[in-house]
């Protein structure tokens, strides 16, 4: 059961931010190509890419914190005692857990209120609350990832040290 879970968030997340990132370099291709061969770029391709960036960004953080794959500072791990780090992990995890399902539930109220008044970008006029509520959605998603990893340690790590050997 965990295994499908992590392979439909891989599927999902993964998908999504190939997606964005395929669309960014196309629409940088366009927009630098009709500026210097046409002398005019693509309408709100800033917004664009500037929306584009926060799906790539937001839909990777549960990938990012299901490998393992953020800046982590383990001087001390060598030192310690295996219980200590061990706590130290989890600790760290249900840390992130909480912080995370905070900025969940603060985007969350931001999407609402940017739905209620109508927020909109400057030029294209794409409503933000999508957006927002995306990231919201991405945060809880990360927020549930450590707090599976806290809990079970090796729940999600086993399969990707199993797949890199």
């Amino acid at each position: 059961m965990r295994q499908q879970l992590q392979s439909l968030l891989d599927k999902l997340c993964g998908l999504l931010c190939a997606a964005a990132l395929f669309a960014i370099m196309v629409l940088t291709f366009f927009d630098v190509g009709g500026r210097k061969l046409l002398s005019n770029s693509i309408p709100g391709s800033l917004e664009l890419t500037e929306l584009l960036m926060v799906i790539v960004i937001f839909a990777g953080l549960p990938l990012v914190s299901e490998r393992g794959e953020h800046v982590v500072f383990d001087s001390l791990d060598m030192v310690w005692p295996a219980w200590v780090v061990k706590l130290q992990k989890a600790l760290v995890h249900l840390l992130c857990a909480t912080l995370m399902f905070a900025l969940a539930v603060l985007m969350f109220k931001t999407g609402m209120q940017f739905a209620e008044y109508g927020e909109t970008t400057a030029q294209l006029k794409i409503p933000k609350s999508p957006f927002i509520f995306g990231m919201a959605a991405f945060c809880a998603v990360t927020a549930l990832v450590h707090a599976v990893l806290a809990l079970w340690p090796r729940a999600m790590h086993a399969q990707a040290e199993s797949a890199a050997l």
